[in-house]
């Protein structure tokens, strides 16, 4: 890619939320106006949602950096930061829907399933590839992603 000066898209993920688009970036949460809540809640999901027994799985880190580096880059991966946007801004009954460009990592579909069931919301994510309605606890799709 770099001899012929190609480059890729980031992965985002983005919510509306009163008529507003909110765009996230992995890792890139600093950029966003309300950062400070949106952290807080992405801290008190991951420790909800170990509780219940998510395990991160670093296999989907594809750079070569240490474990704890390989989890800390799971925790902020797009559609997770979107789903806690989602979770603080979108009445509870309502589904939060989310958009991404490319296909969600099993990490985070095994996390955002857990977070719907924890929660008990109904998170809606549009990945690459699919729809995945989050409910209870498992997906539409099977686990077939």
């Amino acid at each position: 890619m770099r001899v012929q000066s190609l480059s890729k898209s980031p992965g985002c993920s983005w919510i509306e939320v009163e008529k507003n688009v909110h765009v996230f970036t992995g890792g890139d949460i600093m950029s966003h106006p309300e950062h400070a809540l949106i952290l807080k809640m992405v801290e008190k999901l991951d420790g909800v949602i170990i509780e219940a027994g998510y395990s991160p799985d670093g296999s989907f880190v594809l750079h070569d950096v240490e474990e704890e580096e390989k989890v800390h880059s799971l925790r902020y991966h797009s559609e997770k930061l979107a789903v806690a946007f989602g979770i603080l801004k979108v009445p509870k009954g309502m589904p939060i829907r989310i958009m991404k460009n490319l296909r969600v990592c099993g990490d985070c579909h095994a996390a955002i399933k857990l977070i719907a069931r924890v929660t008990e919301r109904e998170i809606v994510l549009r990945d690459a590839n699919r729809f995945h309605h989050f409910k209870d606890g498992s997906c539409s799709c099977g686990d077939y992603w």
